[in-house]
C-alpha cells in the first residue's frame, strides 16, 4: 500500500516537472512584438511573430519590446528665453523601436532617457529665441528637436518620428501683457481702417461730386450748342419763308398791277372821266389820320387843264378829248424764274440741317471721359485689412 502511494506521488512530480519543461521550452512571441532571448546570460538571438522553442533552465526571454509607433506625452517642463521670461512648454513625442537590441542593452529606460533629452534640446533650442520668436515658431523648434533627437537615439536603437509642442504657457502677468497689447494692436488696426474708410468714401464723394459737375457742364454746353444750332435753323427757315412770302407778293401786285393797267387800256377813258375820278379820290387823301386841313391849290385848274392836254388832244373845237393810245399786242412778259425759286416753296427738311441736328444730338449723348481712377490701395493699407 505505501508502495503505491509513493509510485503516485512521483509520477504527479514527474507530471508537473515535464509540464514546468514544455512551458519553459515553447513561447510565443506576437507580430508587431520582438522578444530578446538570452542563452547562460548572453545574448542569443531576437524573434519577433512566431512560435520559438526554449532550451529549459538555459534559454529565457530578457525583454519583451514594441515594434510598434509609440506616442509619449511628456509633463511641462521650465524653460528660459532669451529675454529671460520662464515659460511652460509640454511636447509629444513619437519615436518606434527599430533595433530590440539596442534598446535593451545600450540603454536601461529609454522612456526616460528620450525624455530628459527632449527637455535639455527644448532649453537648448528655446533659450535662443525671444519669446515672441518661441510663439510664433513651432515648426522651426519641432524640426530642431527631431534632428536633435533622431540622432542621439539612433544608438539606442530608436527612430523618433515627429516631437510636436502641446503648448507654450508664458506666466499670468506676461499673458496680461500680451493681451493688452493684442488689444491695442486690434484697437489701432480698426481705427487705420475706419480711417481708411472714411478717406475712401471723402474721395469717392468727391470724384461724384466732380463727375457730375463734369457732366452737367457738358450737358449745359450740349443744350447750348442745340439751342444755337435751333435757333440758327430757325431764323433761316424763318428768312426762307419770308423770302418766299415777298416774292409771292411781289407776283401778286405785280399781276394785278398788268391787269388794271390792261383793264384801262381796254377801257379807253375820256379826259372827263379821270377828271371825275380824280375829284372823288381828293377827298380820300383828306381822310387820313394826319390831314388836319385840306388846302385845294390856286392852280387847281390849270393843273386838270395840264392833265387833259397830257391824256388827250385838241379836236375841231379846240376842246381836249382823249386820245387813247395804240394797243401793243406783243408787250415784254415778266422773266419766267419758276425754276430758280421752285426750292423756296418745299416743306421737305434740308438734309443738311438734319445732319446737323443729329451730329449734335449723337455728341450730347456720348458718355464723357472724367479721366477719374480710383487710387489703388498700398500694400499697408491691405495688411491692414487683413484680420
Amino acid at each position: 500500500m505505501d508502495g503505491a502511494v509513493a509510485g503516485l506521488v512521483i509520477l504527479i512530480v514527474l507530471v508537473v516537472f515535464a509540464a514546468i519543461l514544455v512551458a519553459k521550452s515553447v513561447a510565443l512571441i506576437p507580430q508587431a512584438e520582438a522578444a530578446v532571448i538570452e542563452r547562460l546570460g548572453r545574448y542569443s538571438r531576437t524573434v519577433s511573430g512566431q512560435l520559438t522553442l526554449l532550451v529549459p533552465f538555459i534559454d529565457r526571454i530578457r525583454a519583451r519590446v514594441d515594434l510598434r509607433e509609440r506616442v509619449v506625452s511628456f509633463p511641462p517642463r521650465a524653460v528660459i528665453t532669451q529675454d529671460n521670461l520662464t515659460v511652460s512648454i509640454d511636447t509629444v513625442v513619437y519615436f518606434r523601436v527599430n533595433n530590440p537590441h539596442d534598446a535593451v542593452y545600450q540603454i536601461s529606460n529609454y522612456i526616460a532617457a528620450v525624455e530628459e533629452l527632449t527637455t535639455t534640446t527644448l532649453r537648448n533650442v528655446v533659450g535662443g529665441m525671444t519669446l515672441e520668436e518661441a510663439l510664433t515658431s513651432r515648426d522651426r523648434i519641432n524640426e530642431q528637436l527631431r534632428a536633435v533627437l533622431d540622432g542621439a537615439t539612433d544608438r539606442w536603437g530608436l527612430r523618433v518620428q515627429r516631437v510636436e509642442l502641446k503648448a507654450i504657457d508664458p506666466p499670468p502677468t506676461i499673458q496680461d501683457a500680451m493681451e493688452k497689447q493684442m488689444r491695442a494692436d486690434r484697437e489701432k488696426r480698426a481705427m487705420i481702417l475706419t480711417a481708411e474708410g472714411q478717406r475712401e468714401s471723402a474721395i469717392k464723394e468727391a470724384e461724384g461730386q466732380k463727375q457730375a459737375q463734369i457732366l452737367a457742364a457738358e450737358g449745359a454746353k450740349q443744350a447750348a450748342i442745340l439751342t444755337a444750332e435751333a435757333e440758327r435753323q430757325s431764323r433761316i427757315l424763318r428768312a426762307q419763308g419770308e423770302r418766299a412770302a415777298q416774292y409771292l407778293q411781289a407776283q401778286g401786285q405785280a399781276k394785278a398791277i398788268e391787269k388794271t393797267f390792261a383793264a384801262i387800256k381796254a377801257g379807253r377813258p375820256t379826259p372827263e372821266l379821270l377828271a371825275y375820278q380824280y375829284l372823288q379820290t381828293l377827298p380820300k387823301i383828306a381822310e387820313g389820320e394826319a390831314s388836319k386841313v385840306w388846302i385845294v391849290p390856286n392852280d387847281f385848274g390849270a393843273a386838270l387843264q395840264g392833265f387833259t392836254k397830257l391824256l388827250g388832244a385838241p379836236g375841231e373845237d379846240g376842246v381836249f378829248r382823249f386820245e387813247p393810245s395804240p394797243v401793243e399786242e406783243d408787250l415784254p412778259r415778266p422773266e419766267d424764274d419758276s425754276e430758280e425759286v421752285a426750292d423756296w416753296f418745299t416743306t421737305q427738311t434740308d438734309p443738311a440741317i438734319a445732319q446737323a441736328v443729329a451730329k449734335a444730338e449723337a455728341e450730347a449723348r456720348t458718355p464723357v471721359d472724367t479721366g477719374l481712377t480710383t487710387p489703388p490701395l498700398t500694400e499697408r493699407s491691405r495688411q491692414q485689412e487683413l484680420p
